[in-house]
């Protein structure tokens, strides 16, 4: 399975960015291997758009999976538009510590947008 995970760094001793569409970069791989590529978040920068432009970029990578901290609702209707699993995590955490919480079943799906003013009813 392709999965994305936003972190603050490249390394999945990074941790867990809080922000989707705001992240520094977004680690791709495969859930099974430990073998990830750090892509850099070209939409950070934006006034607008942020979370648009990051679903656009993890959906052009063909991933199956986002976890992050938080995501906006244009995000979440954009990922999930693409049948994107989107998996919300505490970001006090390393990338290699959510995605062994993950292969291990223990994260729950997220159900709708997350985050300060960005809940959907």
């Amino acid at each position: 399975m392709k999965i994305c995970i936003s972190s603050t760094g490249e390394s999945l001793n990074s941790l867990v960015d809080p922000r989707f569409g705001r992240a520094a970069y977004f680690l791709i791989g495969d859930n099974e291997e430990e073998n990830f590529k750090a892509l850099k978040n070209e939409g950070v920068p934006m006034m607008h758009g942020a979370g648009i432009s990051a679903s656009q970029i993890v959906a052009n990578e063909k991933v199956d999976t986002v976890i992050t901290g938080n995501i906006g609702p244009n995000a979440y209707n954009a990922l999930k538009s693409a049948s994107i699993k989107i998996y919300t995590v505490d970001f006090n955490k390393t990338v290699k510590q959510v995605l062994k919480q993950f292969n291990k079943g223990e994260l729950k799906e997220a159900k709708n947008a997350t985050g300060p003013g960005f809940e959907m009813s």
